[in-house]
């Protein structure tokens, strides 16, 4: 009875958005994107409404939404826009791991999916407890995560709480309290200092390309650059704040465990 009181023509800047309604069921609510959602791989077949930080007013009007959904200060000015013009608009800003899990109820209550909104993140709870308890990691393991090559952007605070989760040391732990990509723009140097054991690259809407951090002054010193410790998750799986968390986390998992072992032979051979 209360079906024609949630939103039925859903669009979303936000490029998580997609997965959220994907798990809850609710998929079909959604009538445009931005380009920069593309996972689930259905998303594809939506209208784009622009880019993440350029999205068309004009377009998003045109598909008649009766929600938006924007994130972050970058859509402050569109959301504004939409508001004087009478369109009903959520703005999300998830940061740390519990921002992902309230963001998902929060949706889930829009959409009267609570219920399932609820069982969605205990499954991602359970699931990220399991992996944990299973890695069990041989060795301490120092990380450095980059979310963008130029200027070097540390990981966001839902990636640290990850790492942090899975019994890895951010070695940014202390920049990844703060929001902004802005607050977490590191130097080569400093990463130099912190030497971190493996790099996790994910560069936000484009691959990483590997080679580059051989070419960076210095960094030859550097243990994870040295032994060719790095991997590549893609952006979509860790730097989109909805369910497929799981799967960046299992692909941080996997990563975190090579290293930790390859640490504990290593440590091992010394003390013999």
């Amino acid at each position: 009875m209360f079906e024609t009181l949630y939103p039925r023509r859903i669009v979303s800047l936000a490029a998580e958005v997609p997965a959220i309604l994907q798990a809850l069921d609710e998929f079909h609510r959604l009538v445009g994107v931005s380009v920069f959602a593309t996972y689930p791989p259905d998303v594809e077949h939506l209208p784009h409404v622009g880019g993440f930080s350029t999205p068309n007013v004009r377009r998003i009007l045109d598909l008649r939404p009766d929600l938006v959904i924007t994130t972050s200060d970058i859509h402050a000015e569109v959301t504004a826009e939409l508001v004087r013009v009478g369109v009903q608009v959520i703005s999300l800003n998830p940061h740390r791991l519990e921002d992902v899990y309230r963001n998902i109820l929060l949706i889930g209550g829009l959409v009267g999916r609570m219920e399932r909104a609820q069982w969605v993140v205990a499954r991602m709870q359970a699931d990220l407890a399991t992996l944990a308890r299973s890695l069990g990691l041989a060795a301490p393991v120092r990380v450095y995560f980059e979310e963008w090559p130029g200027p070097m952007v540390s990981g966001i605070g839902w990636v640290s709480d990850l790492i942090h989760l899975l019994g890895g040391e951010d070695i940014f732990r202390d920049r990844a309290v703060h929001a902004k990509a802005a607050q977490r723009v590191v130097t080569p140097e400093l990463v130099r200092e912190r030497q971190p054991d493996v790099i996790f690259l994910s560069w936000c809407g484009k691959p990483a390309d590997t080679a580059i951090l051989h070419r960076r002054p210095g960094w030859e010193a550097i243990p994870a650059v040295r032994e060719n410790r790095i991997f590549e998750i893609p952006s979509d799986v860790i730097l989109q704040a909805g369910p497929q968390l799981i799967e960046g986390a299992r692909m941080l998992a996997d990563g975190l465990r090579t290293v930790s072992q390859v640490l504990h032979v290593h440590r091992q051979s010394i003390q013999e």
